[in-house]
């Protein structure tokens, strides 16, 4: 058993697909397939169910993904605890990220702290399972650092807020509600709602909103990117809830503001319980930083 075998099983084990854990270590699927396989006999169990669609882990799987991620957050610091010794910093790092940053410009930030660190590897990580995944992974070592929409943080995690924006109710112009200045989450009683996927940040805030406001809009539509959910608005689908940040990019729909306000929170999330590698915290302050600016 070697790194390699872990981190190309954590890969499909996060993916639930070999081609999409092969595409994230940047290898063909036919190494990754044949990396996990002789980890399984290695170990004389599977540990993954390929019958499944996707394809799930086995409770042995399961078990295992915990110790391998792990082993390689263990891996990680160790290379990193070196770094301070070098004339240059290095390392690697490990970043969540969301499907929206709001209005931190992520692109541009990272741009400018590789110019400032090139010998820092950046490594960006999505979570089918959004905030709550990048939190999971954060806690478990398994990500140093990672992009959240959320306020309270969960044991052993430390939340640092860098952008706050409202949640704007996107719908077509023509839309009953498309010509108010403000619209109330109540008037939403009768409408269909796009959502967003169980554990993504935005979708607790708008879960949160309906119950408060005693209703239980229709949500047949679940999607995992705000081009999809701008797309059904735009084909008379439904309404959707939104940052103002991705809000804004849809020109041909309204965006109006909802009361009670909502607000969606970006922060920034580090681990309370491992140490924070010194290229890790030089990313972190390098992403605050671009959000005070």
């Amino acid at each position: 058993m070697d790194l390699r075998q872990l981190e190309y099983f954590v890969s499909v084990a996060e993916e639930r697909s070999f081609s999409r854990g092969a595409e994230r270590v940047h290898v063909v699927q036919s190494a990754v397939s044949t990396a996990v396989a002789k980890l399984e006999r290695e170990l004389d169990i599977r540990l993954l169910d390929r019958a499944a669609h996707p394809i799930a882990l086995t409770p042995a799987g399961a078990a295992f993904l915990t110790e391998a991620r792990g082993a390689l957050a263990a891996a990680r610091r160790a290379r990193n605890s070196v770094a301070p010794y070098r004339e240059q910093l290095s390392g690697s790092v490990d970043l969540g990220t969301l499907l929206s940053s709001g209005p931190l410009d992520l692109p541009s930030a990272l741009g400018r702290f590789h110019a400032r660190y090139p010998l820092v590897s950046v490594r960006l990580r999505q979570s089918v399972a959004g905030t709550t995944g990048h939190l999971e992974a954060v806690a478990d070592g398994a990500l140093d650092l990672a992009l959240v929409a959320a306020t309270t943080p969960p044991a052993h995690v430390t939340l640092r807020t860098i952008a706050r924006e409202p949640l704007l109710l996107l719908c077509r112009p023509e839309h009953r509600l498309g010509a108010r200045i403000q619209a109330r989450v109540a008037d939403l009683a009768g409408e269909t709602i796009v959502r967003f996927a169980a554990g993504w940040g935005i979708r607790r805030q708008t879960d949160e909103a309906f119950a408060a406001a005693g209703i239980a809009p229709e949500a047949p539509y679940e999607v995992a990117d705000y081009d999809t959910a701008a797309g059904l608005v735009r084909n008379r689908l439904g309404v959707a809830l939104l940052p103002s940040t991705p809000a804004g990019r849809y020109s041909d729909l309204r965006a109006v503001p909802v009361t009670p306000s909502t607000t969606w929170t970006l922060a920034l999330a580090t681990s309370a319980r491992f140490p924070v590698s010194p290229a890790a915290a030089a990313l972190a302050d390098a992403l605050l930083e671009e959000s005070r600016s």
